[in-house]
Parts: C-alpha cells; sequence; structure tokens
C-alpha cells in the first residue's frame, strides 16, 4: 500500500461515523442539558453581537476587541470549504447532504458556544502579555494539570495541521483559481512554466505564492492585534461580495427555489427519488457528506476557533459565546446556504448541461459554471476567483495564529518565531505542488483536533451549564 493509500485510509478512519457521531452527539448533549440556548437565546444572541458590531469598541493591550475575534475565527472557518467543499458534498452526496449540513450547524451552535465560552473563562497571559486560550489551556486550567497531555496532543495535531489545511491547500486553491481567471479572460496561465517534481507549473502560481507570503508575513508578525484589524475588515467585504453575487444569480433562478428546497428535504432520506433516477447515491452517503462538510466548514467542536476568541477584550465569558452561535449561523447558515442554492437553482433550470456528475467529486468549477450561466462566463470566473482567493487568504491568516498558539502551548513563547517562518516558507511551495495527498492528510490531522478538545468539552459540561445559568438568571443583562 502506498503512502497515499495510507493517508487517504487514515483521512477516512478519522472522519467516520465515530468522529461524526461524537461531534453531533457533543452538541445534542450540550443543547439539550442547557435547554437549546441557540434558539431559546437567538435573538438576544443577534442583539449582541451582530447588533453591537459596527459599535465603537475597544481592547487593551495583548488582546481584540469581541468584533475583530469572531472575524479572526470566522476568517478561519469562512474558507474554501464554504464553495469547493459544499459543492463536492452535495454532488457526491445528493441535494439532500444540504438538510444534514444544516441540522449540524444548529446544533453546533451550542458546541461553538461552548468552545468560546471554556476558551474566555479558562485564558491566561503569555510571556508577551497577549490574553491566550483555548482547549489546551482549558483541559490544562479546568480538568487540573494531570490533564495537560491532552492538551498537548491536541496541540501536536494543530501545529501540523495549519500546515496543511491552514496553509498549503489554501494557497494552492488561490493560485488555481486565480490561474483559472487568467485563462477565462483569453489568458494562458500555462504559458511560461517550470519543472517541479516531474510536474509543469505556472510561473504564476510561484508568483501568487510568494506575494500570498509576503502579505501574510506582514499580518502575522504584527501580532494579535494586527490580525484582529485585517480580519475585521476583510471578512466583512469577501462576504458581502459572496453573498451579493450569489443573490444575484438565485434571485435570476427564484421559480426553482420550490423545486430546490423540495430536491434537499427529499434527498435528505432518498438521494435518488430527488434527482429523479437511480444515481447509487445511498443514505449514509448523504447524511456523512452533509455532516461532515458541516463540520469541517463551521469548525464545530474542532477546537480551533476558541483560540482566537481567547484573545477578546471582553471579560464574560457567556457574551463572547454568543459571538459562537452567531459564527456557525453566519458560516453554514448563511454563506454555505448561498452556495448549495446558487449550485441547485442553476441545476433546475440547465439540468444535465450544468455537468454535475451525481455520486462523483465536485469542485469550484461548478459554482463557477452555475454563475456563469445568469452573469456571464468572465463575470463568473473573476467572482469565484476573488471568492476563493479572499476566503483562502483569510484562512491562513487565521490558521498562521491558531498553528502558532499550539506551537508556543508546547515550546514556549520565544520559538513561536521559528514556526511563523516555516509556516511562510510553506506559502509559494503550497502554491506549486500537486496536493490530492496534502488534503487528505490536513484532513486527517484536523479531525484527530477534534478528540481531545470533545473529552474536554464533556468532562466541563457542567461548567459550561453552571456558568450559563448565572449569567441568564441575572434579569439586568437581559
Amino acid at each position: 500500500m502506498s503512502i497515499s493509500q495510507i493517508i487517504t485510509k487514515i483521512d477516512g478512519w478519522v472522519w467516520g461515523p465515530v468522529l461524526l457521531v461524537l461531534l453531533a452527539g457533543t452538541g445534542v448533549y450540550l443543547s439539550v442539558r442547557m435547554g437549546f440556548p441557540q434558539f431559546r437565546r437567538f435573538g438576544y444572541a443577534m442583539k449582541n453581537t451582530i447588533g453591537k458590531m459596527f459599535s465603537k469598541q475597544k481592547a487593551g493591550e495583548g488582546e481584540v476587541t469581541p468584533f475583530q475575534a469572531v472575524t479572526t475565527a470566522l476568517a478561519a472557518t469562512v474558507g474554501t470549504g464554504n464553495i469547493a467543499g459544499v459543492t463536492g458534498a452535495i454532488v457526491a452526496g445528493g441535494p439532500g447532504a444540504v438538510f444534514w449540513m444544516w441540522l449540524c450547524a444548529l446544533f453546533g451552535m451550542c458546541t461553538k458556544y461552548s468552545e468560546v465560552l471554556l476558551a474566555v473563562k479558562f485564558r491566561e497571559r503569555n510571556d508577551k502579555g497577549d490574553w491566550v486560550g483555548g482547549p489546551m489551556y482549558y483541559i490544562k486550567n479546568g480538568l487540573g494539570k494531570n490533564w495537560a497531555w491532552l492538551g498537548a496532543i491536541f496541540c501536536i495535531f494543530g501545529a501540523l495541521a495549519a500546515f496543511g489545511i491552514g496553509n498549503m491547500t489554501q494557497v494552492n486553491s488561490i493560485a488555481s483559481s486565480l490561474n483559472g481567471a487568467i485563462n477565462a479572460f483569453g489568458g494562458d496561465a500555462a504559458a511560461k512554466s517550470f519543472s517541479m517534481f516531474g510536474e509543469q507549473v505556472p510561473v504564476t502560481s510561484l508568483i501568487f505564492g510568494v506575494i500570498v507570503a509576503v502579505v501574510v508575513g506582514m499580518v502575522l508578525f504584527g501580532g494579535i492585534k494586527r490580525i484582529g484589524s485585517v480580519t475585521e475588515k476583510l471578512v466583512p467585504i469577501m462576504a458581502v461580495i459572496y453573498i451579493i453575487f450569489s443573490l444575484v444569480v438565485i434571485f435570476a433562478n427564484i421559480k426553482y427555489i420550490p423545486q430546490t428546497f423540495g430536491m434537499i428535504f427529499k434527498g435528505a432520506f432518498n438521494a435518488d427519488a430527488a434527482l429523479g433516477g437511480a444515481f447509487g447515491i445511498v443514505i449514509m452517503t448523504t447524511i456523512q457528506k452533509g455532516v461532515g462538510r458541516g463540520v469541517f466548514s463551521n469548525e464545530a467542536g474542532m477546537g480551533s476557533a476558541p483560540m482566537a476568541h481567547a484573545a477578546t477584550s471582553e471579560t464574560e465569558p457567556v457574551k463572547q459565546g454568543l459571538y459562537g452561535i452567531f459564527e456557525v449561523f453566519m458560516d453554514t447558515i448563511v454563506i454555505c446556504t448561498m452556495t448549495s442554492l446558487v449550485l441547485l437553482t442553476a441545476y433546475c433550470r440547465l439540468g444535465d448541461g450544468l455537468g454535475i456528475t451525481w455520486g462523483g467529486d465536485g469542485d469550484a468549477q461548478l459554482i463557477q459554471a452555475a454563475m456563469g450561466s445568469v452573469v456571464g462566463g468572465k463575470l463568473g470566473a473573476l467572482v469565484v476567483a476573488i471568492g476563493l482567493s479572499l476566503f483562502a487568504l483569510s484562512t491562513i491568516i487565521s490558521w498562521s495564529l491558531y498553528g502558532s498558539r499550539c506551537f508556543e502551548y508546547l515550546f514556549g513563547t520565544k520559538f513561536s518565531s521559528v514556526y511563523k517562518i516555516i509556516f511562510l516558507v510553506l506559502l509559494p511551495i503550497g502554491a506549486t505542488l500537486k496536493i490530492g495527498v496534502v488534503w487528505d492528510l490536513a484532513d486527517a490531522l484536523n479531525g484527530m483536533m477534534a478528540f481531545p478538545n470533545l473529552v474536554a468539552l464533556l468532562a466541563l459540561s457542567g461548567v459550561i451549564i453552571k456558568t450559563t445559568k448565572e449569567y441568564f438568571s441575572d434579569k439586568s443583562k437581559l
């Protein structure tokens, strides 16, 4: 068995039924124990998150505003998975995968709320005076020093996963999408190329990789405050651009909306019936693709986002936890749904002309074709290229923070610069490689991060419940 086959097999095991059930089950358990705060307190959460995002917020040394904390976390969660990943899940699992993605997000809101609450409650200052937190700290400070080894395991997986899921795969997507846009406008991205590991690589890919490395380096070495300052501007811009063009396509195909939702709900329990033929997509595939993509996109239960939220200037854990609810809502219920409706309404109008091979693979080119069918091929290619590039760039910036925080926990603050340099060097390399195996390895490491985090969430569920009840029992805060 080859290395790539072994990695693919490990990835399939990690993201198999055990992890998906544990992730979804933790969300259900916490939701039931707390009386479904993501539903009962949804209005309060939106009022105290998005309702206050553009009010003046202040942050001291070594911390960021609550808005900057959530945009840093959103920058990581809103990535290529929201476009290419969702498309792949729908094509492989059928339209019903969207239903399971939604369901996963509804419970994931409570999981993310709990992670963020614990991150703020058990955070600490590092040698530079920055607030640091996340699973490794709420394991150590919440469960006790005898459990510090579990936090170390989380950090090992996190530091390594950042090189893949938050670095090489993302910059490769940027290079590929921009090369695609060049070709769509009549250029030839492969006109000038060089040989690397036996493959011809466009020079433009290397150029894009170097540019990304320079931009990320300027942000990363500026510290948490500069990261927060960049993401608070970048995230709203990228989200608005993608949502506006998605709505243009959806409104152009608006008469197909009822048919689209019919396919989603019917396909949730019988994919072939929703597609009107025998495509051989079994229900377990539909569920696994929907739940897996939902978790992979919004990262609820993965333990990554709490590292960004821990830097907030907010001192009340519950109030910052509310941003976790908003984060999952924005990532999955809003942006992933945009991608789903763009693809499926276009399919309802164009049928097989869209080029979907149900039960097979799907990527961003299908979304490009769906958008292009309304706004034109060139503009469709440009919108997807810009969307993917901004999404991927924001993910790289945030994961550079996550990886360095994990490395810092293991080896100390003074060695974090070593990690940052390695992270930047890998960006031009990632832009020029064929990295299917890297995707699988990154997926596996990303999934492995979840196990220590979920153990901590369940073990500290009593703290989460008590802290939540105490906050909402004070009527003056409501």
